[in-house]
């Protein structure tokens, strides 16, 4: 008798911190349906516990994720239903990646080792990245003969602007730490051995923050992407008032005047 399938997302908690990982070390955290809304739940539970104020996302073992898994994709293939493991696959990921860019708690991305075809784009939706020097970004899906998702044509672009996406997109470019970090799609390297600390204590540094404020930044960031500039100026003015109506900036302004430093609030509900 078969026992119950391992769970392919594992969550633990430190504090005000919340670590979600991709837990299919063996398949380096390869992506199909059943995995990819494993880690919507796991982030919803997060974004609705006012206990936590920020989240690490991460892959268990070598890799954070090697993208969709490619054995699924064969079997669906020989069975000849592999455009509606793509319309599933891409959905959930587009949910997902939603699920990152809206959360209103600050993200971040321990990358241990490959993070490819979804797998960047999960990493690049999320708000600050820490990587191994043994990590590599790799669009991937030009290998395959695949169409980019989860938002990467969106992400990736934006980053980097158009001209260096084409090389990475029509080269199928491996970017190590040292260039994604020159490229700014990361924003430390760090040794392997140090990767997971580093990311708990940044993850820290975040959750001691303004987490109102982070949000609205969040917010913010993205609705710049697709945004005019009398729009964006509009949206910053609705979220700097709301948010100097709330308890964060008087006790950064407090801090400020006594020259310490600020101990922000949780937020409420």
């Amino acid at each position: 008798m078969e026992g119950p399938a391992p769970s392919t997302i594992q969550v633990d908690r430190r504090d005000a911190v919340a670590r979600v990982r991709l837990s299919r070390p063996s398949r380096l955290n390869a992506l199909d349906p059943d995995s990819v809304r494993a880690l919507r739940g796991a982030l919803q539970t997060a974004a609705h516990d006012p206990a936590v104020r920020a989240v690490i996302l991460t892959g268990e073992g070598k890799a954070f994720s090697a993208g969709g898994d490619v054995s699924s994709m064969r079997a669906h293939l020989d069975s000849g239903s592999l455009a509606r493991l793509f319309y599933e696959l891409t959905g959930e990921l587009e949910f997902t990646i939603r699920e990152l860019l809206g959360m209103k708690k600050p993200v971040v991305a321990a990358l241990p080792g490959v993070a490819a075809g979804g797998g960047l784009s999960l990493a690049l939706a999320c708000d600050w990245r820490i990587a191994s020097t043994n990590a590599t970004l790799v669009p991937a899906f030009g290998a395959l003969g695949a169409v980019p998702d989860g938002g990467l044509t969106f992400l990736l672009p934006h980053y980097v602007g158009i001209g260096l996406a084409q090389e990475l997109f029509f080269s199928n470019s491996r970017v190590t730490a040292d260039r994604a970090l020159s490229l700014g799609l990361i924003h430390q390297v760090v040794a392997p051995e140090e990767l997971e600390a580093r990311a708990w204590e940044r993850a820290a540094e975040l959750a001691a923050g303004p987490t109102r404020a982070y949000a609205a930044l969040k917010h913010l960031m993205v609705t710049a992407y697709g945004s005019s500039l009398e729009a964006q100026l509009a949206l910053e003015r609705r979220y700097a008032t709301e948010v100097a109506a709330g308890p964060e900036i008087a006790e950064g302004i407090q801090a400020f005047g006594e020259k310490r430093k600020p101990e922000f609030p949780p937020p409420e509900g």
